[in-house]
């Protein structure tokens, strides 16, 4: 199946702000040497590869740039900017620690317990589904909501979009092998959202890895999506991002929830994290909570 496309925007030519005086505008508080070369490796990771972090927060950058300096073995972020800028393998690794992925099936099982008591009810009353899991990672919520689907009688009607700005991570969930270390955990989360079945029902384990069933994620759109760039592509009648608007800042946590509220249909659903929430957005009044603890929203209109 062909994935949707991806517009990627045309880059911009950049700009310098200018102040009444002529001369650029201060910014509103003095920035760390840190905080400048950050800046300045975003901008040029977004003009050379067209990759967006520069709306992530600067906690999360500086953490995630410091541990790569680490890993690579270099001095310095502009040491580091000058090499990315050169070289473009060393941006495939780079990215890799830009966009870690923390994920585990069935994470937070509440979640996973409420989507099948208060939202699956409502989305057999639809003769088709649409499913969007935006910043899917390496794939555990995918197959989780395949398994949940399934066990609920919808996954034949029902065509998950699969994204994330990591090619690696998209490959790895098409794969669908998870260390076999993690299946017990997995297997708690599982029992505790409500699983219907045995869990090991659902994969083969060899060696020290576990492969699930193909047939789960047959018929998944894994495609290359940002959330900072990129426009909708499909209408969707469940939207699932969690654990990924943490790591934005307030002006692309808005752009993301707008793309979510326009591409779901009239009452259609969104998932956060449990961490996440949309209060305080501008987007809080065009949402009714439909299960507060578990970040489960309902879009007005």
């Amino acid at each position: 199946m062909t994935p949707p496309p991806v517009n990627r925007p045309p880059l911009p030519a950049p700009i310098s702000p200018v102040s009444s005086s002529g001369l650029p505008p201060t910014p509103p508080h003095p920035l760390s040497d840190t905080e400048i070369e950050l800046r300045l490796l975003m901008e040029a990771i977004y003009l050379k590869y067209s990759y967006d972090f520069r709306n992530y927060t600067v906690a999360s950058q500086k953490r995630r740039v410091l541990h790569a300096l680490d890993q690579l073995g270099l001095p310095s972020i502009s040491a580091l900017q000058d090499k990315v800028l050169r070289d473009p393998a060393l941006f495939g690794r780079l990215l890799q620690f830009l966009t870690i992925p923390v994920s585990e099936m069935f994470r937070d099982p509440a979640y996973f317990l409420a989507l099948r008591q208060h939202v699956v009810p409502i989305l057999h009353t639809y003769p088709s589904v649409k499913v969007w899991v935006a910043g899917c990672s390496t794939g555990e919520e995918v197959f989780s909501l395949a398994i949940l689907l399934r066990e609920e009688g919808l996954l034949a009607r029902t065509q998950i979009y699969a994204t994330d700005i990591n090619p690696a991570s998209l490959e790895k969930a098409r794969q669908g092998i998870f260390p076999l270390e993690a299946i017990r955990g997995y297997t708690t989360n599982y029992q505790r959202a409500g699983g219907r079945s045995s869990f090991s029902d659902y994969y083969t384990a060899a060696y020290d890895a576990a492969r699930f069933d193909p047939s789960l994620c047959a018929d998944v759109i894994f495609a290359d999506h940002s959330l900072a760039t990129d426009s909708v592509f499909a209408e969707t009648q469940l939207v699932s991002c969690r654990n990924v608007l943490i790591y934005f800042n307030r002006q692309l946590q808005d752009r993301a929830l707008g793309l979510f509220h326009e591409s779901l249909s009239h009452r259609g659903f969104l998932g956060l994290g449990s961490k996440e929430s949309i209060d305080f957005s501008g987007y809080s009044d065009r949402f009714d909570t439909h299960a507060r603890a578990e970040r489960i929203y309902r879009k007005l209109a």
